[in-house]
């Protein structure tokens, strides 16, 4: 049976269509999923895409944790659900505190637009568990307030507990603590990842198609589940 991967819009959200065309490249069924409705359609997991929901006004995902979807959302990554939220979806997590942690903007003020390489040190999450630990991979970076942030006592947890799913391989673009890219919840199910892994599908339109493993991932884990 084919996986049912949702991808929630927000109004602001750019890459939705890039997530869905990414879960359907991997072999999954991907369900748009609005963010002014309170239903998940029974869906295997969620992805929350990048983007500037809301215009990013108050702060980045601020008023989108708000939405009525996360009302159904939050609950069930809390039970389990997978979730992945990329970027602005990142963001999001945070503000909903289904994550620690904040993301702030770039050290040096700048807005960064790169492709970027990425190690992937946490491969027990349902979406990363087709990587090896250390590989790297190449994957896009695209935002103004990405760089991590988070007391010590919680960077000191997320290393210890392998909480750290990905840190930027070599320089360090935007000033994240401890070269943190992306992070999970203690349950391992929910994941935000700051760079773009849906523009890395193929050759084609990205600089690779490293980052398929994520959305090839999730469907190994619906199908085992």
């Amino acid at each position: 049976m084919t996986a049912r991967v949702g991808v929630v819009t927000f109004p602001g959200s750019l890459d939705e269509k890039d997530a869905a065309r990414a879960v359907r490249l991997a072999g999954g069924e991907a369900v748009p999923l609005w963010h002014a409705e309170p239903d998940l359609h029974g869906v295997d997991a969620v992805i929350l895409p990048g983007g500037f929901s809301y215009g990013d006004y108050l702060r980045c995902g601020a008023i989108a944790r708000f939405a009525p979807v996360m009302t159904e959302l939050v609950p069930a990554a809390r039970a389990g659900l997978p979730v992945l939220g990329i970027c602005n979806g990142f963001q999001i997590l945070c503000e909903a505190h289904l994550l620690p942690g904040a993301l702030t903007r770039n050290r040096g003020l700048r807005f960064v637009s790169k492709d970027v390489r990425l190690r992937i040190e946490g491969t027990a999450t349902p979406w990363t568990r087709l990587y090896s630990g250390g590989q790297e991979i190449t994957a896009v970076l695209k935002s103004g307030e990405g760089a991590y942030v988070a007391g010590p006592a919680t960077l000191a947890e997320l290393g210890a507990r392998s909480r750290v799913v990905a840190r930027y391989a070599g320089a360090n673009p935007n000033g994240s603590a401890d070269g943190i890219a992306g992070i999970c919840n203690e349950a391992g199910n929910v994941v935000g990842l700051m760079p773009h892994p849906e523009h890395a599908v193929d050759t084609l339109t990205g600089p690779s198609a490293d980052g398929l493993g994520f959305f090839a991932s999730i469907l190994l884990a619906a199908a085992r589940a």
